[in-house]
């Protein structure tokens, strides 16, 4: 059983899923398995919830980030070195389904894609490794045919998002410690933007990849605090957990929806992470199931 401590953070058993990877990312829960990108490794995986039939789906050489299905289930993947959008088809094999090169003017990051497989994909905006000064960025909408779109501008460092039932689009601004929430129109515009939560001392929070939950909270990576928090809707933080390294994605998934699993690594320096295998999915079963999209 969870217990709490002061301060709200609470206590639960957590299992490793699998370990042994460069730096994992972009968690996903579809057909009875958790996928998953590798960076460093340039890989997508997949495995049981329990970490067992660990499969390679597919090899991105210019580094792999986001993961989504078009509605006819092919797999669209991320390629953020190149900034493209790959397509993985029936035989196994990869296609530029988007060239996003010429709109984003940083790697790729994450995305989500929704019902109608149109993808809301993020970018760094700057060269975040090299130690560039910050700089906002844009978010980018691919649609099915490969046209690309500039949908919203001036966000600050754009990266895991979400869809709800009600088609309200959510995007942690890992810099800018908040979550700005759009209206999808029907057409895949975006619009009526506002601030969903927003974090400040004591309590910052660097959002990056999350997913939300069926009583319409959301689960966030901490990028900078090492811990997973559930907040609701105003920047309310309901739970906390601290599994004692980074946390830089996480994923409602398993049988029941209620199996939290966390993407860690103990910084998301690159030269650090591209000369160790110290990334690991674990995995925290909590109360309130899945929903929305991812």
């Amino acid at each position: 059983m969870p217990t709490t401590v002061p301060g709200g953070v609470v206590h639960r058993d957590i299992t490793t899923v699998v370990t042994g990877f460069s730096y994992l990312e972009c968690p996903r829960w579809r057909d009875g398995r958790i996928w998953f990108s590798d960076f460093y490794t340039h890989r997508v995986c997949s495995a049981t919830e329990g970490g067992g039939d660990l499969r390679v789906e597919a090899e991105v050489p210019h580094q792999p980030s986001g993961l989504g299905w078009l509605p006819d289930g092919r797999l669209l993947i991320v390629s953020m070195r190149d900034r493209r959008l790959l397509r993985r088809e029936p035989d196994g094999t990869l296609a530029t389904h988007a060239d996003l090169s010429g709109h984003a003017a940083g790697h790729l990051n994450d995305m989500v894609v929704d019902a109608r497989g149109r993808a809301y994909v993020g970018n760094f905006g700057f060269d975040l490794m090299g130690g560039a000064p910050i700089e906002p960025t844009n978010l980018l909408r691919a649609d099915p045919d490969g046209t690309v779109t500039e949908v919203a501008t001036d966000l600050g460092f754009p990266n895991g998002s979400a869809i709800t039932g009600d088609d309200v689009l959510l995007v942690g601004e890992t810099f800018a410690n908040r979550v700005s929430a759009f209206d999808i129109t029907v057409d895949g515009a975006l619009a009526n933007r506002r601030t969903w939560a927003a974090f400040s001392e004591p309590s910052n929070v660097a959002p990056d990849g999350c997913c939300l939950d069926a009583e319409g909270a959301l689960w966030i990576a901490d990028a900078t605090g090492n811990r997973v928090v559930r907040a609701q809707r105003g920047g309310t933080i309901l739970e906390e957990i601290h599994p004692g390294t980074g946390v830089f994605a996480c994923m409602l998934g398993g049988e029941d929806g209620c199996t939290l699993f966390l993407c860690t690594a103990p910084d998301f320096v690159e030269e650090a992470r591209k000369a160790a295998r110290e990334a690991a999915l674990l995995a925290v079963r909590v109360d309130v199931p899945r929903a929305g999209l991812p």
